[in-house]
């Protein structure tokens, strides 16, 4: 990757341009700059970035929602390690009181995955039980929060003792080692009912082996990349729902009612202090191979953010 220049984008009928002030970091900007994962259409192909914050700069004639120099954060297609991005009005979110815009920035992409796929395709409800692989990632930290927040059980799968330990603090009830630890041991007596799953097919059998009856898995990636064999009887038997999705590439009649259903449902937990951004650590945009570079080690706890200097 490297900074060069591009034309500043216009904003269309029903677009904000948005002045962007931090853009968070996700793996799938990993996948699109290694050839993995290609953008849209109408995304911009040379510049990753998924999640932005920043002030609106200008509003296209049938903007509503928005006027100049709002504060907002905005979920992208693409584009956000830029200066500026011009998204649909219906994607943007209004920068939660006291949040910075790092901060801001960390929220569209993660809570809309989790919101999407943990409460609307999962369907998880209060008293029920969650495990989530990869607890200490971006969308991990933004699971645990949420999921405690509406009386759901947590389970997390981590790497680390440090990583299991800042789930705990964050809300988890019980975090398990991988790398120590079999989680399909460690959790066959609790009845999953839920399970947030972002590492691949590797995982599926014993998924499949934790999940109550009336359980729901839930694919978001697949890091491993592999395919593994799935016992459909046990599936038929436990009555068990597979599931899984892209947001990106999603119609934005479906990001729009996803958004405003972000805010009618999440904005009330981070006004009562029960969800708070955790952020790793920032770097200058020019700065964002290193980001990269940070990301791909999987060293961090919460979510890596590119600055504004």
């Amino acid at each position: 990757m490297h900074w060069q220049d591009h034309p500043t984008p216009q904003p269309g009928e029903e677009e904000v341009l948005i002045e962007v002030k931090a853009a968070g970091l996700n793996r799938a900007d990993i996948s699109q700059r290694k050839g993995n994962y290609p953008p849209p259409p109408g995304a911009p192909a040379a510049i990753p970035g998924l999640e932005v914050a920043g002030i609106v700069a200008a509003c296209g004639s049938g903007v509503t929602q928005w006027k100049s120099g709002d504060p907002v954060c905005a979920l992208l297609a693409g584009g956000g390690y830029a200066e500026y991005v011009a998204v649909k009005e219906g994607q943007c979110l209004p920068i939660p009181e006291g949040w910075s815009f790092a901060e801001a920035a960390s929220l569209p992409e993660t809570v809309c995955t989790v919101w999407s796929n943990v409460f609307q395709r999962g369907s998880l409800q209060p008293g029920e039980s969650l495990l989530v692989h990869g607890g200490s990632s971006g969308i991990g930290i933004t699971a645990i929060q949420i999921a405690k927040a509406k009386g759901a059980k947590v389970f997390v799968t981590v790497g680390s003792e440090e990583k299991g330990k800042a789930c705990l603090q964050l809300g988890a009830d019980r975090y398990i080692n991988y790398k120590a630890q079999d989680f399909e041991e460690e959790l066959s007596n609790e009845g999953i009912d839920v399970i947030l799953d972002m590492v691949g097919g590797g995982y599926l059998p014993k998924n499949i082996n934790i999940l109550s009856p009336e359980g729901r898995l839930v694919y978001i990636n697949s890091m491993d990349r592999g395919n593994a064999e799935l016992s459909i009887f046990k599936v038929m038997q436990k009555r068990l729902t597979i599931t899984g999705s892209t947001l990106r590439s999603r119609e934005y009649a479906f990001k729009k009612a996803l958004i405003a259903d972000v805010y009618k449902n999440v904005y009330p937990l981070i006004t009562a202090g029960k969800y708070k951004p955790v952020i790793y650590k920032t770097f200058p945009f020019e700065q964002a191979p290193n980001a990269h570079r940070l990301m791909e080690s999987s060293e961090h706890i919460g979510k890596i953010i590119l600055v504004k200097d």
